[in-house]
């Protein structure tokens, strides 16, 4: 980097820390009330005797409209009226009645097939279905082996859930047997359909075959238009009954106890990975064997599609930020750097020399390997979906969040973020800070112009706080995702009575 650019930048942005200046306005959490009911007499003239058995049954009276109202409570959750899509039973039972069992086997990495759990969780409960334990994909590009219970507290997960679910480990003996002298009925739901689709056409396919085989369970119903018990179920699924093994959980304790220790921190999602540069073809500012090496990685999943010129695609801000453009992004955007900045990701393509600038531009700089013992990090070595547990543990529960990339676990920690109270998450528009970096290496743009239009541009929905969901009837990819905005779930949401 020029010298000119760095002495620029040795001038600090004109900017309290992100992580002070929104402390005062953080949201307060969610608020329960419980309205009991009184009874009174409604004669003051009755005989003596009356009276004294009136008296006896006054505190009975009160007691039994003390439990209807807390029995009226609980059936609330357990009943749930639907009442905005056509052909839907209008009150559909927790576990009334069992109309067939539903295995799933999971496509992707941990936070896509997290995501695609909490929606057969919800699925399965407004079917009336048992739900089995869904099996974790073990084909993806990590050739991870690990099964649901090696990545999931699996006794919290039914427990937590038995109010509302039926889940087993496995399918019931007599139905294995069925399952023997005929095939099992799998299929492929179909992208972001509505609760019709599931009441009218794969609903009758489980009465029918009495066991059926989703052969995948990302995106498999609508970020939009549920019933809202609909939404909140796949909330309580992901964010309060689906975590981790309890080893895992206390590993993952272990980093963000040593990293608070030292003060603040702020955890960069590096999307700066093999299998993401291949993905996304995004090959600048790599060398031309590199070049040659993600591409032929590219070439072995021939379902990806075609890809437009690298260029035009980081212009358009489709490519996953370089570390040294979040490092001057972070710079604009006047977080101290002095901050503890936490790398959560796989291993970065280019090692060390990579990330050397962003490491020069933050000093206080660590990962898992570097703040975990070797004992506590051998036992992950091999297991991505581990290892992604223990930094979306890390990145829920730091001060900052920074994604940059879009994705199945930015959008998964996001709305985690915003379901625990809109933590602070910056999504930063990839697209305006590559345009203002190229400006600015060119002399097009000073490095004050460079932090005042990144500040402006980052000041109102780029920061965690309450915002709606993006709707797009006709184009459901480009809306905004369910679980970065469970807009339903949460107490403080624009359109929430609570707000």
């Amino acid at each position: 980097m020029p010298q000119k650019e760095k002495d620029d930048r040795d001038e600090p942005c004109e900017s309290a820390d992100l992580l002070e200046k929104e402390k005062a306005s953080k949201p307060v959490g969610k608020a329960e009330t419980l309205h009991n009911s009184t009874v009174t007499p409604s004669s003051n003239h009755s005989p003596p005797q009356s009276r004294s058995k009136l008296c006896l049954l006054i505190p009975a009276i009160v007691v039994v409209a003390f439990i209807c109202t807390m029995e009226s409570a609980t059936l609330k959750d357990r009943f749930v009226v639907l009442k905005q899509w056509p052909n839907i039973p209008s009150v559909v039972p927790a576990i009334r009645q069992n109309n067939g069992y539903l295995m799933v086997s999971c496509n992707g990495g941990l936070n896509q097939m997290r995501t695609g759990i909490c929606d057969m969780v919800a699925i399965a409960r407004f079917l009336n279905v048992t739900l089995i334990f869904p099996e974790l994909d073990n084909t993806s590009y990590w050739h991870d082996q690990s099964t649901f219970e090696d990545i999931f507290d699996t006794d919290y997960f039914i427990g937590s859930l038995a109010d509302e679910i039926r889940i087993l480990k496995e399918l019931p003996s007599e139905e294995k047997r069925r399952l023997e002298s005929q095939p099992l009925t799998s299929m492929e739901p179909i992208l972001f359909p509505n609760m019709s689709y599931y009441y009218n056409t794969i609903l009758p396919q489980i009465q029918k075959h009495k066991v059926l085989h989703f052969l995948k369970a990302d995106a498999r119903i609508a970020n939009n238009g549920p019933p809202e018990e609909f939404q909140k179920t796949r909330c309580r699924a992901c964010y309060e009954a689906l975590r981790f093994t309890p080893h895992i959980e206390e590993v993952g304790r272990k980093i963000v106890r040593r990293l608070k220790q030292k003060g603040p921190f702020l955890v960069i999602h590096l999307r700066y990975e093999m299998d993401m540069l291949s993905f996304t073809g995004c090959t600048l500012g790599l060398s031309h064997d590199e070049i040659v090496e993600v591409m032929t990685l590219r070439k072995s999943y021939p379902w990806w599609k075609s890809i437009a010129d690298p260029r035009k695609k980081r212009k358009a801000g489709l490519c996953p930020l370089m570390p040294d453009e979040i490092a001057l992004g972070l710079q604009a955007l006047g977080i101290d750097r002095n901050i503890q900045i936490y790398i959560a990701s796989g291993e970065i393509y280019g090692g060390e020399a990579r990330i050397a600038k962003l490491a020069e531009a933050f000093p206080n700089m660590v990962r898992k390997e570097t703040l975990l013992d070797s004992s506590d990090l051998s036992q992950f070595q091999n297991h991505s979906n581990a290892m992604a547990a223990l930094d979306y543990i890390v990145a829920v529960e730091s001060d900052i969040f920074v994604p940059t990339f879009g994705g199945n676990m930015a959008y998964a920690v996001e709305g985690h973020r915003r379901y625990l109270g809109f933590r602070r998450t910056i999504t930063v528009d990839r697209k305006l800070l590559v345009s203002l970096i190229d400006q600015y290496k060119i002399g097009k743009r000073s490095w004050s112009e460079f932090c005042f239009i990144m500040k402006a541009a980052h000041a109102g929905n780029r920061m965690g706080k309450p915002k709606e969901r993006l709707k797009i009837p006709d184009q459901p990819f480009k809306e905004d995702y369910f679980y970065s905005n469970p807009l339903e779930c949460l107490a403080h949401s624009p359109t929430s009575p609570l707000s």
